[in-house]
This record gives structure tokens, sequence and C-alpha cells, in this order.
């Protein structure tokens, strides 16, 4: 009974709690049918350009109805104002819904926009342009709804208003200004017309700030025209004062495309100032008034005929240079084939003839031929020996042509000493040149005897290039052979990838549309393909033209050299500047590679591949510096190996000066200690001919020497001439050093470069001083030399020793430059002059941000194709060329001079 009473509790238990809950279920349903009844939905049918002034609560929503008659041929543009009147409307915000055909806009009001560091700025006023769907028929009339609602029990107040843009289509070179702000983008329609397949847009402005965006989209729905959505799709880039984007027909199936213009709400992105705000949660701040005032212009951009003509005005300059070096070649040629029969048909003076040529009746000199030297039974010269040394003549020593015009005595002296010279040399030339191939390197460099001996040369106070010259020429070739190959596997391995990537940042761009990671001159860039800025490239086709021009002068020459070396020439043999061949081969090949990493790096200009552009840059003017100190110094230049070290340390500090240097002062401090101990080392190694070790006593050995030479006894230098480049090349490196301590500069790359270019051009004038000015110490030195040679010839000439005071004031004029080397530098330093005039123009600039990068962007100058700087490649190209020419061609006028009697400075 118990169980039977307790399950029967139980059963009405359940029934209870089962009516309770469709009573409680009951209530709720009444409750929200009561509030349905109580929310009331109004539609009116509405107008355009009419404010409607309203108010909306959380019980009341108001839909307007619009509609308007859409044309295919003529399109309008619709736009919706919203204001906010209501203080304290943020914290319950309207939601405005536009309901169109095709598409769907929705925004509330206050519009809230974050920038960084999620700070929040309010718009209580809001303009939007609706997304026009395309029509199909002629006319079609068209309906779209705006619904108003809140969440907030308060009444909140708003005005709306629809109006119409005339202007929503923008006509070809039409100028059309309007304003924009954060909450009020502005985007327009361009058809492409007949006959015009790319177009470049132009956005330009009077305000700096505050910044903005210009976004090329594509005609369809929804279009995103906010700060936060506008990177989204199609082609977009920051700007201050000026944008330019050029579009292309293929890129846009329709035909037409939407120029979006959106202004952010910060100025960051655009190098602007950021002001400090207190980061409190959900605290909103006020943006103040970031109105912007623009203007746009849609403009054709070039046909094929363009690309064409550009492509053609590229080739026929750089093939000309081909041209002309072929015609020099030829005149050349012809000029040395007439020299040379010339030479083997001299005129001989009678006694009577040379004595009232003198002056001196009574002295009858002696004619060269008396002593054989172009005597007919002479057997040990043959011909080419007779006009090896009557070519000497006209380049012997430091003489000039003209004073030994003016004084005749001199020139039958001078004939006299070269004749005898030259007789005793042909003589023992052979086993001279059996003695010195008879010496590998590596044996001369590892020999105790030799080593003494290169200890007692190369600290001679005047040395000449036979002191320097002693190695093996094959051996010596081959050494310098590996420049060539060096640098060839290098360009290949460090061109690959680099291709590699730029192909990867021009694809980034493409897909996703964001131009502010390439800075190109945007008013100038004419793509091809999918390459952005043709013309920037194709303007680097000059290094690389006349970098294999250079080759084939330069195999040229070799192949004239070897020549003379298998006949045993001996002008090839034991005159001139020695011969080696090998590091023009890698000025060349390096040239070329300039050219192609240079294109590379135009793909996409940017920050982090500037070092694409300047490695070879490094490895130029190093080369350049290593070619002029080998002129004089052949046996103890750099090897290849460790040149391409030196190298790579430079283009590793330049790694690390991208990376880490923009405005770390520890970078600087170390790089500038780095660059003053270089610096130190280096000088101390040319000055003594790198006969000093670097070792436990380098201390104890500097302070003896400034023990003996500066504190016991104040003695000068013993090398004069290495002493003033030395300290020059300090002074300047030193400054540099501070320069950068003190100013930090953003680009290392270029403060690297202009290092590099500073010690080039120091060392190039020093050469060329040192070269056309030598020091009477030295002349003396040349003119007792000369006067052994003509003690030699008997007592008969010992009477023209009184004439050697008239002499060494000749003598001091020092060595001539040759009328081709002085054509080329007097060419390329006007060519360097206007190259650098277009350089620093700076067409953009990485060192800023892409806005403003874009401020300094500027139109085409040549054919409405290349710019400034397109001109700056044409010009540098044909500089270097020039530059190059000038250290191959400098040095001419010693051929026939011998190398005892060649100075090294």
């Amino acid at each position: 009974m118990v169980l039977r009473s307790c399950c029967k509790f139980g059963q009405v238990l359940v029934w209870f709690r089962l009516g309770y809950v469709v009573l409680l279920w009951l209530c709720v349903t009444h409750f929200r049918c009561a509030r349905a009844e109580t929310k009331t939905v109004v539609q009116k049918d509405a107008e355009f350009d009419v404010t409607y002034n309203d108010t909306v609560t959380s019980d009341n929503q108001t839909i307007y109805a619009f509609n308007h008659t859409v044309s295919r041929n003529k399109t309008e543009g619709v736009r919706v104002t919203v204001d906010v009147l209501s203080e304290g409307a943020v914290s319950s915000p309207i939601l405005f819904v536009v309901r169109q055909k095709q598409a769907v806009l929705s925004f509330q009001v206050p519009l809230i926009l974050r920038g960084l560091y999620q700070r929040k700025y309010p718009y209580a006023h809001v303009g939007r342009t609706l997304c026009q769907p395309p029509t199909r028929t002629l006319t079609e009339t068209q309906y779209f709804f705006v619904d108003v609602s809140t969440l907030s029990s308060l009444g909140t107040q708003y005005q709306l208003r629809i109006s119409r843009v005339d202007s929503f289509t923008l006509h070809t070179d039409k100028k059309f200004s309007f304003t924009a702000s954060p909450s009020q983008p502005q985007y327009f329609k361009y058809v492409f017309p007949d006959g015009v397949d790319t177009v470049i847009v132009k956005v330009n402005s009077e305000m700096t700030f505050p910044c903005s965006v210009m976004s090329i989209q594509d005609i369809q729905c929804p279009v995103y025209d906010l700060d936060n959505n506008v990177a989204f799709i199609g082609m977009y880039q920051t700007m201050t004062k000026t944008a330019a984007i050029t579009v292309q027909r293929k890129d846009f199936p329709s035909n037409s495309f939407y120029v979006v213009v959106v202004v952010k709400t910060e100025d960051e992105a655009c190098g602007g100032p950021l002001r400090f705000y207190p980061l409190r949660p959900d605290e909103l701040t006020d943006a103040g008034n970031r109105s912007k005032t623009l203007d746009v212009v849609v403009s054709p951009a070039i046909n094929s005929d363009v690309y064409v003509m550009g492509m053609l005005f590229c080739l026929s300059i750089f093939l000309s240079f081909y041209l002309l070096t072929f015609l020099v070649a030829c005149v050349e040629n012809k000029r040395m084939h007439r020299r040379r029969e010339g030479l083997l048909n001299p005129v001989v003076m009678s006694p009577t003839e040379t004595a009232s040529l003198l002056g001196k009746p009574g002295v009858t000199p002696v004619s060269p031929y008396e002593y054989g030297c172009f005597a007919d039974n002479a057997s040990t010269l043959s011909s080419e020996a007779i006009t090896d040394s009557i070519a000497s003549d006209a380049n012997y020593g430091y003489m000039g042509q003209e004073t030994l015009k003016r004084r005749p005595f001199l020139t039958a002296i001078h004939h006299v000493a070269i004749c005898i010279e030259r007789s005793l040399e042909s003589v023992t030339g052979r086993s001279r040149q059996e003695s010195l191939s008879s010496v590998e390197e590596d044996d001369y460099d590892t020999l105790a005897d030799i080593d003494s001996d290169k200890n007692i040369v190369r600290t001679k106070k005047y040395l000449c290039v036979s002191d320097l010259a002693r190695k093996d020429k094959r051996v010596l070739s081959k050494k310098y052979q590996i420049y060539f190959w060096n640098i060839a596997t290098i360009g290949v391995f460090y061109a690959l990838p680099v291709i590699q990537l730029v192909i990867t940042y021009q694809t980034v761009v493409n897909v996703t549309g964001n131009q502010d990671i390439c800075y190109y001159n945007f008013l100038c860039a004419h793509p091809l393909g999918n390459l952005s800025a043709f013309n920037n490239i194709l303007s680097n086709l000059g290094y690389v033209m006349l970098g294999l021009l250079f080759l084939l002068i330069v195999l040229q020459r070799d192949i004239i050299h070897s020549r003379a070396l298998d006949h045993n020439d001996l002008n090839a043999l034991e005159c001139g500047i020695p011969k080696h061949f090998g590091l023009f081969y890698a000025m060349g090949t390096a040239l070329m590679m300039e050219g192609l990493l240079s294109a590379c790096y135009h793909v996409c200009p940017n920050y982090t591949n500037f070092q694409f552009d300047t490695s070879f840059m490094y490895m130029i003017a190093g080369l350049c510096v290593l070619k002029l100190y080998q002129k004089r110094h052949p046996d103890i230049n750099a090897s290849a190996y460790t040149a391409y070290a030196c190298l790579a340390a430079v283009i590793f500090f330049s790694v690390l000066g991208v990376v880490f240097g923009k405005g770390n002062m520890v970078f600087w401090i170390v790089f500038s200690v780095i660059h003053i101990l270089a610096t130190m080392l280096l000088s101390t190694q040319l000055y003594y001919m790198g006969r000093w070790r670097l070792d436990s006593g380098i201390l104890r050995r500097i302070v003896y020497v400034i023990y003996t030479d500066c504190i016991r006894q104040c003695s000068g230098p013993m090398y004069i001439d290495r002493m003033v480049l030395l300290v020059m090349g300090n002074i300047v490196n030193w400054s540099l050093a501070a320069y950068g301590l003190l100013k930090t500069p953003n680009d290392f790359a270029s403060y690297l470069l202009a290092i590099a270019i500073c010690n080039l051009l120091l060392y190039f004038a020093f050469y060329i001083i040192m070269k056309v000015c030598v020091l009477g110490e030295r002349t003396g030195g040349l003119q007792m030399r000369l006067v052994g040679v003509l003690e030699q010839t008997g007592e008969r000439l010992r009477e023209s020793h009184n004439t050697f005071g008239t002499l060494q004031t000749f003598l001091r004029s020092g060595e001539r430059i040759q009328c081709m080397a002085m054509v080329c530098i007097l060419f390329t330093a006007v060519v360097w002059g206007f190259a650098l005039f277009f350089f620093f123009q700076g067409l953009s600039t990485w060192q800023k941000t892409p806005a403003e990068s874009r401020e300094h962007n500027r139109d085409c100058i040549v054919l409405s194709f290349f710019d400034d700087h397109d001109i700056w490649h044409f010009l540098s190209s044909i500089a270097m060329f020039g530059s190059f020419l000038v250290l191959l061609t400098m040095d001419d006028d010693l051929d026939n001079v011998q190398r005892d009697k060649i100075f090294v400075f």
C-alpha cells in the first residue's frame, strides 16, 4: 500500500511540473506577441535629393523605398548620405541597410573605424556610393530600399538623403575634383574608349595629409571603399600629393573599372606623425577634420609604336659604339701600317747637313749608322728591330717631341743613346728573357735567396716597373686570368637566385595588387607582359652591350700582344707596362653583370633588393683600383682569391647595414672602427710594398720606428709619393667614417658605394698627376742613366755632357698621354657630369614611404618612354665604358719605353 501511494504521488508531481512548463511557455509567447504588436514598421516612398529628418527607436523601423530609371548608355551614381544628430548614439548606433537588386550595403552610424594599436575613431557623418548593377536592356527601372533600425530604447534622430552623382563616369583627359574623408569615400567609373588599350589614372592633391589610398577595382559588387577593406581586391597604392596607376584593358573583361579613393584614419602609412593617445579599453578618439580635396584625370598611355621606337632608340645608341669602334680600329690599323712603312725607310742625313742643322760647323756628330744601329751589315737586327728602335725614338723616356724639335743637338744625342742602348740590349735580351721565364711564381715567393732579393729590391727609394715585373709572365697571366673565371662563376651563382626572387616579387605585386611594394616612377612606368616598368629594364641594355664591346676590344689587344710574344718582340717582352688582360676581362664581365642585376632590381625596386644593383658596383670599383695598382706593381698585386674575399666582406657589411644599420648606433660604431682599421692596414701594406708582417712583434716594431724616426731624429718619409697618396686616402676615409658615425645615413648601401668611388677617384687622380708630373730628383736619376749610356759611345760624345742642364728641364714634364687616351678622358668626364645630373633628379626613393616617394615621380622626357633615371642608365653605361677605355689606353705612350725607365708610383 505504501509503495502504491508513493507511485501515485510521483505521477502527480510529474504532471504538475509539466503543467508549469506549459503555462510558462504560454506566458512568454503572449509577451512576445504583445511586444511584436507594439513594434511598428513604417515604409515610405522616398524621392531623390530630399533630406529626411526622423527618429528611430527599438520599437519602430523605417523603410525608405526608392526607384530610378537606369540607362545602358548612361551611368549615374547614387549616393547615400547620413547624419546622426543625437548625442550618445555611440553606445547604440543606428544600422542602415541598403537592399538592391543584386547587392546589399550595410553600415552603422556613428561609423567606427580602427587605426593602429586598436584605436577607434567615430564618424557621425557618413556618405557611401551605391554599387550599380549592370543592366541588359536599353532602359530599366530599378528599386532599392533603405532600412533604418536600432536596438536603443531611446530615440535617435538622424538625417537621410539620397542623391544622384551626375559626374559618376570619368572622361578621358578631363580633370574632375572632389572631396573625400574616411567616412565618405568616393569612387567613379571609367570605360575604355575604342582604340585605347592602356590608360594612366592620376590622382593629385594640394594637401599632403591626410593620407589616402587610390584603388582600381573591377565593376562588381560590393565595392570595397573603406580604410579597413580597400586592399581586399584590385590594385591600390597610398598617396600624399600624387598617385598614378597604369591600367590595361586586358585585365578588365568588362572594359571598364572603378577608381576608388579612400582617406585613411591615420597618416602613419604615408610617413606622417602618429599622435600619442591614452590607450584605454574602448576609448574613442576624435579624429578631427580629415577631409581632403583631390582631382582625378585618366589619360591614354603610349601605344605599341612608342614601345618599338623606344627599343630601336636604345639599340641604335649602343650599336653606334660598335660601329665607331670598328671605324677607329680601321683608321688606327691603317695609320700604324703607314707609320711602319715610313720607319722602315728612314732618311739619312750627311755629316755636313747634320753639322749645319746643329749650327756648329766645327763639330761633326756621330751618326747612329756609324755604330751599326741601322747599318745594312748589322746582321743582329731584323727589320722589325729597326722599326722598334726608330719607333722608340718617338716615345723614349719622358721626352716630348716639341722639345726635341726645338733642340736638334739634343735630338742627335737622343738618337745615339737609343741606338747604343738598344744594341746592348739586343745582345743580352735572350739571356735576360730566359732567366726571367725560368722563375716560377711559387718558387720566387718561397726560395730564401730570392726572398732576400725582394726585400732589397722593393725597399729601394725609387722603384722602376722592371723591379716589380720580375716574375714569369706566363705564370702571372694565368694568375690574373683567375679574376675573369672567378667573377664569371660568382655572377652565375649570384644572378640566378636574384632572377628567381624578383620574378616572385613581380608575381606578388600582380596577385595582391599592392603597388606599395615596389618604388617605381609611376608617371613613367610602361608595362609589358607581367613587367610593371619595362622601360627601366630596357635602359640597362647599355651595360650589357658595352661590357661585351669592351671584352671584344680587350680580346683584340690580347691577340696582338700574344702574337708579339710569339715573335719574341723585344717591345712586348721588355718594354711598356706589362700586359695582363685578366683584370680587364673581369671588368668587362662585371659591367655586363651590373646591367643584368640592375635590370633585376628595377623589376621591383625597393629597400631590400637594392643590394642587387650595388653588389657589382662594388666589384667594378674594386677591380678598377686593382687594375690601376697592377699597372706598375704586377708582381705584388692581390690575387683573385684575396680580392674577391675582401669584396665579399664588403657585400656582407652591406647586407648587415641594410638589415641592422638604420638608426642602430652600435652597428655604426663597429663599422667605423673596422673601416678605420682596414684603412690603416691597407696603408701599411701599400707603403711597404708588402714587406712587413702582422704578428706578435708588430707593436714593438711600431714603437721602434716612432722612436728612431720621430723622437731620436726627425726624418721625413723615405717614400714621399706613396706617403702623399696614403695621407690623402686616410684623410678621405677617416672623414667618411666620421660622417657615417655622426649622420648614420639610412641608405647604407649608397654610403658604402660612396666610400669605394671616393677611393677610386682619389687613386686615379694621383695616378694621372704622377704620370704627367715627375719629380726632379727622379729625373736626375734618369739623367744619370742617359749619361752612362752616352759615355759608352766614346770620347766624341763627352763634350755633349754640358747639354743635360737643358735636358733636365724638359725631363720634368714626365710621361705623356696619347691623343686617344686624352679623348677618352675628356669624353668620359663630360658624360659622367651629365649622368650624375640625371642621377640626382631623384624620381623615387625607398628611404621614405611609398606615398612620399611618389611625390618625386615625373613624366617621361625622351620619346614619351624614358624618364630621367633611364637617361642615367644610358649615360652611366657609356661613362663606365669610357672609364674602362681610359684604363686600357692611358699608358700606351710607354709601349716603346723600357721598364727600367718607367717609374713606380
